[in-house]
């Protein structure tokens, strides 16, 4: 790539080099042409009136004085001069011209065959004095004036080094810019590549240093991003294994020490026993389901059945479920239900799991005799639902986890506080499906409030 970039760069600067030069020599040529045009056609209106001066500071036209005038005559020029019967006088011509053309020699057929094809101009003029007309000249000169003066052949030459110059530096400085600079563009996406290689092979707290706020910096973010997603997936994917493996041997623990009871014949295989045995094999049962649900869920593959639900009729149905457990811990429930029904459009068997785990969870982790509140509004097209309680709690660095499969607060991993680890995680998915937000705020110690949010009308792609 820096290869490509240093390549494309200093073919951009040539590129742009010759077209300069191409460019600039043209416009020179014309313009420099133009105005030894412009030189040579005011020199020939001076003509006459140089011409009768010469006459009467003589008295007659002397050939050395028309020999030195015809030095200042235009490159190229060719004045036949005659008297007023039509005599000629002489014929003059600027002899630095012909000296040029002897020098150049007989291998320029190109500057003969430039004359053959060059456009010329003719003039008439008349030469006057205080007694009448002195002469007539009859003037031949080239329409385009050539560069043919050793001066301005110099001057050409001059500025033309000038611009080769001027334009070897700038090319010289855009190969050292290129260089530098396709240096500082790879320089930082190396190091993305070997980060990412290592990353590739299992160091996940591998990052990359943020030097700019370009788009070579803004990757360089967007990759330590996706590195710290990457290592927060994998913290979880491993807390996820020792989780399933601690829920799984738990009751699988209790049930083969009944059985090996059994067969030792220290315990009877009674009611009470197979009943607690029974317990074990339900929870496995529960937990199976929660992973399947949780699992279509996450993939997908639950299909709404769409009806109309009235949210106050059915946390009423909830809260009445589990008023005995409430009672057990002395809780005191805060409830006012509204007195019109909140219809939205919804499936009930989901929406009674999601609050269901909500308000199950308010119970389980509220302290005995302490409070739960909920609360249930609604606008023009959506209802909210906040559920509260006091009690131990969520730390700061625990809240944008809690919504993790398996993830408990709760490091003991009791049943009594902990549950199965994965409530949550099916309470986002359901909120998801239903096109809902879900939030929560809580405050160590003290109190947690969960805050749901659903559309009346769910959107249809």
């Amino acid at each position: 790539m820096r290869t490509k970039l240093f390549l494309s760069t200093l073919i951009v600067a040539l590129i742009t080099l010759a077209f300069s030069i191409i460019s600039v020599n043209y416009v020179f040529k014309q313009e420099f042409s133009d105005y030894l045009t412009q030189l040579n056609e005011a020199a020939l209106e001076q003509l006459p009136t140089r011409l009768s001066e010469l006459y009467q500071a003589k008295g007659l036209w002397d050939s050395t004085a028309l020999a030195e005038l015809s030095h200042s005559l235009p490159t190229g020029a060719i004045v036949t001069l005659t008297d007023p019967n039509g005599k000629l006088i002489a014929t003059l011509n600027n002899p630095m011209e012909t000296m040029m053309h002897g020098q150049r020699g007989m291998g320029m057929g190109m500057n003969m065959s430039t004359s053959s094809t060059m456009q010329w101009k003719t003039k008439t003029l008349t030469v006057s004095g205080p007694l009448g007309t002195l002469a007539t000249a009859e003037v031949r000169y080239p329409a385009t004036a050539q560069i043919l003066n050793p001066q301005d052949v110099q001057f050409q030459s001059a500025v033309f080094r000038s611009l080769l110059f001027a334009g070897g530096l700038a090319l010289l400085f855009g190969i050292l810019l290129s260089y530098f600079t396709s240096r500082q563009l790879v320089a930082p996406l190396k190091r993305l590549i070997k980060a990412a290689d290592r990353i590739g092979h299992g160091y996940l707290s591998e990052r990359v240093s943020v030097s700019s706020r370009d788009e070579v910096g803004q990757l360089a973010k967007a990759f330590n991003s996706m590195a710290d997603n990457l290592d927060r997936q994998e913290t979880l994917r491993k807390q996820f294994t020792a989780d399933i493996a601690h829920e799984l041997r738990t009751p699988l623990t209790s049930i083969k020490s009944y059985i090996e009871a059994f067969q030792d014949g220290v315990l009877l295989p009674d009611q009470e026993n197979l009943c607690s045995i029974q317990e074990e094999i339900n929870r496995l049962v529960d937990l199976s389901s929660d992973l399947k649900d949780l699992n279509v869920a996450e993939i997908g593959g639950i299909h709404l059945n769409l009806k109309s639900v009235d949210l106050n009729h059915l946390i009423q149905k909830i809260i009445h479920g589990l008023y005995p457990l409430i009672l057990e811990k002395e809780l005191a429930l805060n409830w006012l239900p509204p007195n019109e029904s909140l219809g939205i459009l919804g499936d009930e068997r989901l929406l009674t799991r999601l609050f269901y785990n909500i308000i199950h969870n308010a119970y389980r982790y509220s302290d005995p005799g302490g409070q739960i509140d909920l609360t249930l509004t609604q606008t023009l097209d959506s209802v909210e639902i906040k559920i509260s309680n006091t009690g131990m709690g969520i730390s700061e660095e625990d809240l944008p986890l809690i919504f993790e499969r398996f993830y408990r607060g709760d490091k003991s991993r009791t049943r009594e506080t902990g549950g199965t680890g994965i409530g949550l995680a099916l309470v986002r998915q359901i909120t998801q499906l239903h096109q809902g937000t879900i939030t929560v705020q809580s405050k160590l110690g003290c109190s947690t409030e969960f805050i749901i949010k659903l559309p009346k009308r769910l959107t249809v792609a």
